[in-house]
C-alpha cells in the first residue's frame, strides 16, 4: 500500500485520515471533504489533478501553472478533484461535463421551430417576390405600345380619376383565310373599329359608357399619326364615329372623342379579333346566361336562350351581332358590354390568378395581340381590369352614351346629357345617367 506523502495532516488531532478505497474513517466515502493541501517540492508529473493524465494542458493539471508565484505556489485552492469525482471548470457537480448521469440537455424544440417557420415564411416571400417582379417585367415586354398620345393635340384638362378608351377593332391581322372563315370575319382589307368604350376608376366607383359606333360625329383638326401634318377641322362633314379611326387611327379616334366629349382620355387599349377569341380560349371559356335565343349569318351566331359557356368563336359571334335585333348598335354595345364584365369577373379569380397554367396563357393570350399606349403599364393594365369587374360586381355603372335621335343613319348625342355625365367623370361622383335616356 502506498505512504502518504510527506506534509499531509489530518484534521482530527493530528491523525491522518485515509479517504479512499480501504479507508477506515466512520464517514462515507462521499460525503468527505478534501483536507487543506500544503504542496512541498513535489516533482511536476506529480502535482496533476489525481486521475488527470499528466499530458494534458497545464492550465488543467495545475491551475496556477505559470503564476508569478512559481511552481510551489499553492493557494490552498482545491480543484474538486477528489479521487474520482471530478469538478473542475466545464464539469457538473456531479461529474462529467453535463452533470450526474452524463446526459445532455434537452434540445430547445419551441425556439427550433420558431426559427424555422420565421426562415419559413421569409424564403416564401422572397419567393412571391420574385415570381411578381418577374411576371411584371415579362407582360411589360409583352405589350405593344404603338399608339403614342402625345401626338393628339388641343387635348382637355384632366378630372379625377382614369379614362381608358378601350377598342375592339376588326383587325384580321396574323388571321390565315380559313379562320376568317370560321370566326365569320370576312376578307375586308384595312382596319375599323367595331366596339369602343370608354372605361373611368374614379371615387366615384367605375363606369363604363359604351360609344357607339355610328355616333354622328365631325372631324377635328388633327396632326397626323405618320406624317405629323396638322390637318384642319371638318366641320360641315357628318360622318359615323368609327371613320376617324378609318381616317387615320387611334390617335385621331381618341382626338375626336375628346372634342366630342370634353373628357380627357388617359389610356388607350385595343385588340383585334383573333386576340380576342384567343383570350377566351385561353381561359376555357366564358358562362352567360342569354335572356334570349337569336341567330344572325353576319357573325354566326346561333345561340338558345339560358346559361351557357361561350368559347372563343361563339363569344367572337355574340359580341359583334347586331343584324338580329331591333335597337342595332345599341343592343350590341350592351351585349359588348355584358359579356367583357363576365369575362373580367371570371378571370379574375384565385382559381385563375394563382394557377400559372391558366394564367400566364391567358396572359400571353392577351398581351400578344393588344395594342396599347406607350405610358400603359401592366400595373395600370391591372387596374383597368379590375375596374371592369367591379361593375360587374355592382360597385359600379354601365351605361351608353346619352343619344337623343338620329341624322340620316347616324346617332346624334343628348348634348345636355353627355355634358352631364362627363362632369360627374371629372368631378369624381357617382354617374347618374343611364342608357341615353
Amino acid at each position: 500500500m502506498s505512504e502518504w506523502p510527506e506534509g499531509w495532516t489530518g484534521d482530527r488531532g493530528g491523525r491522518p485520515e485515509r479517504y479512499g478505497r480501504g479507508s477506515a474513517g466512520a464517514e462515507p466515502e462521499q460525503a468527505r471533504v478534501m483536507p487543506h493541501v500544503q504542496r512541498g517540492n513535489v516533482p511536476p508529473r506529480q502535482r496533476g489533478g489525481y486521475g488527470v493524465p499528466p499530458q494534458q494542458s497545464p492550465g488543467y493539471d495545475d491551475p496556477y501553472a505559470g503564476s508569478p508565484a512559481g511552481p510551489d505556489y499553492d493557494s490552498g485552492y482545491n480543484t474538486g478533484q477528489v479521487y474520482g469525482r471530478p469538478g473542475g471548470p466545464g464539469q457538473g457537480p456531479g461529474g462529467g461535463p453535463y452533470g450526474p448521469g452524463g446526459a445532455p440537455p434537452r434540445p430547445r424544440r419551441r425556439a427550433d421551430w420558431g426559427r424555422r417557420i420565421k426562415y419559413g415564411v421569409l424564403a416564401l416571400v422572397v419567393v412571391v417576390l420574385g415570381v411578381s417582379v418577374g411576371t411584371y417585367f415579362w407582360a411589360d415586354s409583352k405589350l405593344h405600345k404603338d399608339v403614342d398620345l402625345s401626338k393628339v393635340i388641343d387635348r382637355p384638362s384632366g378630372g379625377a380619376g382614369t379614362n381608358y378608351l378601350i377598342v375592339g377593332s376588326d383587325s384580321r391581322k396574323g388571321m390565315t383565310k380559313e379562320q376568317e372563315k370560321e370566326l365569320h370575319t370576312g376578307g375586308a382589307e384595312g382596319q375599323r373599329t367595331d366596339s369602343m368604350m370608354i372605361l373611368h376608376e374614379g371615387a366615384g366607383g367605375p363606369a363604363l359608357i359604351s360609344l357607339p359606333r355610328d355616333s354622328d360625329i365631325t372631324l377635328p383638326s388633327f396632326k397626323g399619326a405618320e406624317s405629323g401634318k396638322l390637318y384642319p377641322a371638318q366641320p360641315n362633314v357628318h360622318m359615323k364615329l368609327n371613320a376617324a379611326y378609318a381616317t387615320d387611327g387611334p390617335t385621331l379616334l381618341v382626338r375626336t372623342v375628346e372634342a366630342e366629349t370634353g373628357l380627357r382620355i388617359d389610356h388607350y387599349v385595343e385588340i383585334g379579333f383573333s386576340g380576342f377569341a384567343n383570350v377566351v380560349d385561353a381561359i376555357g371559356g366564358v358562362d352567360m346566361n342569354l335572356p334570349q335565343g337569336f341567330k344572325d349569318s353576319y357573325s354566326g351566331a346561333d345561340f338558345k336562350a339560358g346559361e351557357q359557356t361561350l368559347d372563343g368563336k361563339q363569344a367572337l359571334a355574340y359580341v359583334r351581332t347586331r343584324h338580329a335585333f331591333a335597337t342595332s348598335d345599341l343592343q350590341r354595345e350592351k351585349n359588348q358590354q355584358k359579356f367583357l364584365s363576365a369575362l373580367a369577373s371570371q378571370t379574375a379569380t384565385p382559381s385563375t390568378i394563382l394557377n400559372p397554367f391558366k394564367l400566364y396563357p391567358a396572359l400571353g393570350a392577351g398581351l400578344d395581340t393588344l395594342s396599347v399606349d406607350k405610358d400603359m403599364s401592366p400595373y395600370a393594365l391591372a387596374r383597368m381590369f379590375f375596374a371592369m369587374k367591379d361593375v360587374t360586381g355592382g360597385d359600379g355603372v354601365s351605361t351608353t352614351m346619352p343619344v337623343s335621335g338620329s341624322n340620316g343613319g347616324n346617332l346624334v348625342w343628348d348634348r345636355a346629357k353627355v355634358k352631364q355625365l362627363v362632369d360627374e367623370l371629372n368631378n369624381g361622383e357617382k354617374v347618374t345617367v343611364s342608357d341615353g335616356g
